[in-house]
């Protein structure tokens, strides 16, 4: 590999880290702007839950086409992951913020929208400290429904993502086994 080749190569991966950073930070940014403070009842918030992961499953699905198609799968899977558990999160997140608006009660201390971020991180990363946790019904049902959910992404999300980047991959060892050679 010439030494120009392995520049360009250097700047692709520079490129998608630094959209994948500016991607998280503009997700957070819309978490933490995003007008959330209106008041909502139970079904509402469970109707927004389910039309983000409409969303999310449309945005995962864009993704992987991307991802198999992409000349840099790798780097374009970093990119998907960037905007996948973000996105994953911060619809936790949220939705544990409107639960915790619209019943005080819910939880074990009112939360804050980094509260609800801590909590869903907590959650996420399988480490739940304790300090916060769900009193509701409800909020607990969620909360169940956020670790089964953790564990499929983890799992089959993962291996999903490592298969567009095989496929990915394998179309251009093809598309390079089939050109004419100069």
């Amino acid at each position: 590999m010439s030494p120009g080749e392995r520049a360009q190569q250097w700047r692709q991966v520079a490129i998608a880290v630094s959209r994948a950073l500016l991607t998280a930070a503009v997700l957070v940014a819309l978490y933490y702007v995003l007008p959330l403070d209106a008041p909502t009842s139970g079904a509402e918030t469970v109707a927004k839950l389910a039309l983000g992961f409409v969303v999310f499953g449309g945005l995962l699905t864009w993704q992987l086409r991307e991802i198999a198609t992409s000349d840099t799968p790798g780097l374009r899977a970093l990119e998907g992951l960037c905007l996948a558990v973000p996105l994953f999160i911060l619809l936790f997140a949220s939705t544990y913020f409107l639960m915790g608006e619209a019943d005080a009660a819910a939880f074990s201390a009112p939360l804050t929208r980094t509260d609800a971020l801590y909590f869903t991180v907590t959650i996420f990363a399988t480490v739940g400290f304790g300090d916060l946790s769900a009193k509701a019904e409800g909020a607990r049902l969620v909360v169940t429904g956020q670790m089964l959910l953790d564990l499929i992404i983890l799992g089959a999300g993962v291996r999903i993502i490592l298969n567009a980047v095989q496929r990915g991959r394998d179309r251009l060892a093809d598309e390079a086994a089939t050109e004419p050679s100069q």
